[in-house]
């Protein structure tokens, strides 16, 4: 007697994952000579050309860092498309004050901002600097300079966590570059 296996996609949910058939699937390498890597990134071939190699991630990123968008038009067309281009993307720059609270520069978060605020620095100070004000507030606001004082004691919290919010993003900073 033959036994009859039973399928295990009855039912809902689907008991196998999708796509995890035995099937083969094709998939595009990267056009870069020599890469083995999946080609997932599309890139134009020419300027206003429908052709596109198709690059892995880190070959997509060089190409795309020499890319000229003005490549091969006249001056006079290239002043024409970066003035039509930029007219078009004004609107953002018009409303970019509305953006999120940070420093001007955009290096400095809203936590770090409110931090520096804390201790009554600009948002271009230096961590010597965010160390002497961390030092001085603290001072004052002391459980053991004010013992007893409650509202001393959360400043001297805030104080505490300004400062190391402030110490770990200079940390950041250091460690990225």
């Amino acid at each position: 007697m033959t036994r009859v296996r039973r399928s295990i996609d009855w039912g809902f949910p689907r008991w196998r994952g999708y796509g995890s058939g035995r099937e083969t699937t094709t998939v595009r390498l990267c056009d870069r000579h020599g890469c083995e890597e999946p080609g997932d990134c599309p890139a134009p071939k020419a300027p206003n050309s429908p052709e596109r190699w198709y690059f892995c991630q880190r070959h997509a990123a060089d190409y795309n860092s020499r890319w000229d968008y003005f490549a091969g038009l006249e001056k006079a067309e290239a002043e024409a498309r970066a003035k039509s281009e930029q007219s078009e993307n004004a609107g953002y720059a018009e409303a970019a004050h509305y953006g999120w609270a940070a420093s001007g520069d955009g290096t400095r978060s809203a936590d770090e901002m409110r931090a520096l605020e804390l201790f009554g620095l600009e948002p271009d100070a230096d961590i010597e600097t965010i160390k002497k004000a961390w030092r001085a507030r603290a001072k004052e606001v002391h459980p053991d300079v004010r013992p007893g004082d409650e509202q001393a004691a959360r400043a001297f919290q805030a104080c505490q966590l300004a400062y190391e919010v402030l110490r770990q993003a200079e940390e950041r900073r250091q460690w990225r570059g």
